[in-house]
């Protein structure tokens, strides 16, 4: 089959021919019909995730059609359209037994313990507990959104930040999260404050719901922004790129007793990330970390998308081949792009 490896972190990856995979005992081989480009795919290719080992195929965002099946497999069969959670969880540690397997203590993640979905075929792991049958109607491009931008949102907006009507909500970073979180927050009835450096993803976030846009490349200070927008604050802010800078100014535009949610990664040297641990304390604010979403919590979210209340499908704004997407990885780390690209690996 034909995948992208990189041998190197930093180092050009290139399309080659490589073995097909084999299904594990518990798990399922899937033909890739499409997969998301994540920022956290280009965290991966940068060296800053301690479970890939060299040489590696990326990706973890997909949906497809499954090819082939493990001998304890029970519930999936071939020609079954799925999707699933970036997050694969074993089911039987203690947080799996809690209904948390987007924490699972042995969880496994295609393109990061394992090769990924930038590739014809993916194997995934677990599959009675982490596949998720796609709707009918859904297409491939929006299902393979729904593994890890949209549903990491959903669950960082709807489960973690329990966000209410008329409540403010900024977001710091509108790529593909972002855009995700504008979109479900404002779908919930709150007032959304989109902050980036982008005119183009800015547009796309007023598009999507946002009532006021904050450029952050012409002012200063976001987070004062934020707060006089909103009358002294937001109700839950989310840091959805994942810097230190726009993790510092979603806490200090938070109004009292206010709900800051981390979704993009903090990579950092020393491993930790200043936070404003003194306006926390002072004005009693949650700091929260969300992480993805279990595959049996997707049933509420699929029902808003086949309603068509919630749209993820206007989120992808660029379709490219695999042969396109070395360079498009590489791109990532000078200008991330608005919107969401979507690669078909069979084009």
């Amino acid at each position: 089959m034909k995948a992208v490896v990189f041998e190197q972190y930093g180092e050009p990856a290139e399309v080659r021919e490589v073995p097909t995979p084999h299904p594990a005992d518990h798990g399922v081989i899937v033909r890739v019909e499409a997969t998301g480009l994540c920022r956290s795919d280009w965290h991966g290719w940068q060296g800053h995730d301690p479970d890939i080992t060299l040489p590696h195929v990326p990706g973890h965002e997909l949906a497809g059609v499954v090819e082939a099946v493990g001998d304890r497999v029970t519930a999936w069969h071939p020609g079954d359209r799925v999707t699933v959670p970036f997050v694969c969880a074993c089911g039987t540690c203690g947080a799996c037994a809690s209904g948390d397997q987007q924490v699972c203590e042995r969880q496994t993640q295609p393109g990061f313990t394992h090769w990924g979905s930038f590739a014809q075929y993916v194997s995934l792991n677990h599959a009675d507990v982490n596949l998720v049958a796609m709707p009918d109607e859904m297409t491939f491009a929006t299902a393979a959104s729904l593994g890890c931008r949209f549903a990491t949102a959903f669950r960082a907006v709807v489960q973690r930040g329990r966000v209410a009507p008329g409540e403010w909500v900024a977001v710091h970073g509108c790529g593909g999260v972002g855009l995700s979180a504008v979109m479900i927050a404002a779908a919930a009835g709150a007032r959304v404050i989109a902050v980036d450096i982008s005119p183009q993803a800015l547009a796309l976030a007023r598009k999507f719901g946002a009532t006021e846009c904050v450029d952050g490349a012409s002012t200063p200070d976001t987070a004062q922004a934020v707060r006089e927008l909103t009358g002294g604050g937001a109700h839950l802010s989310l840091d959805a790129l994942g810097s230190p800078a726009t993790c510092a100014a979603s806490v200090n535009g938070l109004r009292r007793r206010g709900r800051h949610i981390q979704v993009g990664l903090l990579p950092s040297p020393s491993g930790t990330t200043p936070v404003p641990m003194a306006r926390a304390i002072g004005l009693e604010l949650e700091l929260l970390g969300s992480h993805g979403m279990a595959a049996h919590a997707y049933p509420p979210m699929l029902e808003l998308v086949r309603a068509g209340v919630l749209r993820p499908d206007l989120l992808t704004t660029t379709t490219i081949t695999l042969d396109e997407t070395p360079a498009a990885l590489a791109a990532m780390g000078t200008a991330p792009g608005a919107g969401v690209t979507v690669i078909e690996p069979w084009s």
